[in-house]
């Protein structure tokens, strides 16, 4: 405050600028909280939808049409299909595989050792008059020796996604039976616990503005 010539008194000049300075650093500061909360839900929905789709992709479609979710383990399909590579094997009959299919079989009929290979050339047996299928490695030079005969078929592959297939090797076997019920249980709590964070955050917010003057 301040006095002049008369001796009146007067109020300081700034207090209108001191006043609306506060109001904008506290609608601004408002506006940064509501941004980074945006984007931090925004982060997390993602995050969420990214784990869903993964999961879906490596264990739902793989159960859902009878295939198998697989893991290259060597270099002989590189540069599209390196090692760690996940592939989702759909059964395929003999008589709906073409030359360019990527073809997985067992190495031996019968046996747990498979092969994914493309098909090069596909031919007929003459024992019997069955397909076989000659295969090559993208990466090898030559094909495989011994012609793929039906008997050993085990499907074609659908799709590929890279680096998925060292997750898929890790809850393969007796730690899948553990490990998926416990991915989708931990999905679904991180689910209903977005949603109620999102509700009280937009709670708080109304009741923030309503108290407002």
């Amino acid at each position: 405050m301040r006095a002049d010539r008369d001796g009146a008194s007067s109020a300081p000049e700034d207090d209108g600028v001191s006043a609306a300075g506060s109001e904008t650093d506290e609608i601004t500061g408002k506006t940064r909280g509501g941004l980074l909360s945006a984007i931090g839900t925004g982060l997390s929905f993602g995050l969420l939808a990214l784990v869903v789709l993964i999961a879906v992709l490596v264990i739902v479609v793989p159960a859902v049409i009878n295939g198998r979710a697989l893991t290259v383990l060597t270099s002989s399909m590189e540069p599209g299909y390196p090692p760690g590579t996940l592939v989702v094997v759909a059964p395929t009959a003999p008589d709906d595989i073409r030359i360019g299919d990527v073809l997985t079989y067992q190495l031996e009929s019968g046996k747990a050792t498979l092969v994914t290979h493309r098909v090069i050339e596909i031919g007929t047996s003459t024992a019997d008059g069955t397909r076989t299928f000659t295969t090559k490695g993208d990466n090898n030079d030559i094909p495989d020796a011994d012609p793929v005969q039906e008997v050993q078929v085990v499907g074609t592959v659908l799709y590929a996604i890279p680096y998925l297939g060292y997750v898929n090797t890790a809850v393969n076997g007796d730690l899948r039976a553990l490990i998926v019920p416990v991915i989708v249980g931990g999905l679904l709590v991180y689910a209903v616990w977005m949603v109620v964070s999102s509700f009280r955050d937009k709670r708080k917010k109304a009741q923030g503005d309503g108290g407002a003057c």
